[in-house]
Order: C-alpha cells, then sequence, then structure tokens
C-alpha cells in the first residue's frame, strides 16, 4: 500500500500569525491569504493529478496541535486515508481521532513516536 505521497503543509506556531504573512509577503514574495500560502505541485505523468502543500502560520496559543507540545506540526498527503488508518491503529501507532471529511478531502491526526503530531490527508479528486 502506498502511504504519504507529500508534504501537504508547514503548520507552525507565532506570535503575530498576521504580521508573519505580511513579513514573508513583503521580504519574499509569498501570496499569502487568512490561511498562509500554497505552493502548487505539477501534475503526476501517471496521474495526471497535482496538488498543492500549503504553509501556514498559527497563534502562538492555539491549541490545535496538541497533545504535542511542539511549535509546529506537518501535513503529509496520503492515498487511501481509511485503509492507512486502519494498517495504523493495527501498528499500534496512535490515532487521536475519527478521519473527518470535509467537500475538499479528508483529514485525520496521528501521533509519531516522539509525539509529534501529524495531520494525514487525502484530498477530493
Amino acid at each position: 500500500m502506498k502511504k504519504v505521497t507529500g508534504i501537504g503543509g508547514i503548520f507552525f506556531k507565532c506570535m503575530d500569525p498576521e504580521k508573519m504573512r505580511a513579513w514573508y509577503k513583503k521580504h519574499l514574495g509569498f501570496d499569502t491569504n487568512a490561511y498562509g500560502t500554497k505552493f502548487d505541485w505539477q501534475p503526476k505523468p501517471e496521474t495526471a493529478k497535482g496538488g498543492y502543500t500549503l504553509w501556514s502560520p498559527f497563534a502562538e496559543h492555539t491549541t490545535y496541535f496538541e497533545p504535542s507540545s511542539k511549535d509546529f506540526m506537518i501535513n503529509y498527503t496520503v492515498e487511501n486515508i481509511d485503509a492507512l488508518v486502519e494498517e495504523l491503529k493495527k501498528e499500534g501507532v496512535t490515532v487521536l481521532d475519527n478521519v473527518e471529511t470535509y467537500d475538499y478531502g479528508k483529514f485525520v491526526h496521528i501521533l509519531d513516536l516522539e509525539g509529534n503530531k501529524i495531520e494525514l490527508f487525502e484530498a477530493n479528486d
């Protein structure tokens, strides 16, 4: 089974997300919005399907990364998230929540062996 297919997002805590987005826009040319910015990928020849990596600063007091105490969280894109979650559970991986479905895709959160929260994302076609 193919598992991770790419990095879907890089999320990190900062004192002032609005100022952070503005700094990156001014100095590094990021095309930012309220969520951060997207870096688009080119379609893969075998699927003709593209994607993107989201760069997103969060408020320093966010609880979204809990139970991890780290100031960052990485989102990985995956294929067949439901089957992957079942496999991860069998392997003893801590799955923090149920797969949630939105109009743009599915999400679930897990912990790695050092307690880093990881977000898994399967985009809708």
